[in-house]
């Protein structure tokens, strides 16, 4: 059997990028049947300093946005000058207590550009995994030749 990561999780963009602004931003909700758990990878742009940044996760339940909980604990980080920029913020979310989860970055006081938010799953109760809809191509290279 091929041991690749590929094999064993499942990625899906859940976020898409977004402008400078202090506006929270919702990511789409997964369902984690079959999943021990997800990390959330949130990819910022430029951020202007001071900005508050903090990925959370909500859990629901049911697959609504209606009554989706805050979990305690996030990924926080104060931006300096320039010592967010291009960086990432990454939050592990192992075995939710309830099935529907999404991410939640908080950004406040000062500007960010957000890149995108991607969800990894894994802890797949069957294998091989299929990518999410939002992955257009994938590959596993075994002992690969040089081009």
């Amino acid at each position: 059997m091929n041991p690749s990561l590929l094999n064993d999780v499942k990625i899906t963009r859940v976020a898409i990028a977004a402008v400078a602004a202090q506006t929270d931003i919702d990511g789409d909700i997964l369902d984690m049947a079959g999943y021990e758990g997800v990390v959330f990878i949130a990819k910022l742009g430029d951020v202007t300093d001071t900005s508050a940044l903090e990925l959370l996760a909500q859990q629901n339940d049911a697959n609504s946005t209606s009554g989706m909980a805050s979990l305690a604990g996030s990924a926080a980080f104060t931006a300096g000058a320039s010592s967010a920029d291009d960086m990432l913020l990454v939050l592990d979310v192992y075995r939710p207590r309830e099935r529907y989860v999404r991410p939640k970055l908080k950004r406040g006081t000062a500007n960010a550009v957000v890149s995108g938010i991607v969800a990894i799953q894994y802890g797949a109760r069957k294998l091989p995994q299929s990518q999410g809809s939002t992955v257009v191509a994938s590959a596993t290279l075994v002992e690969p030749a040089e081009a």
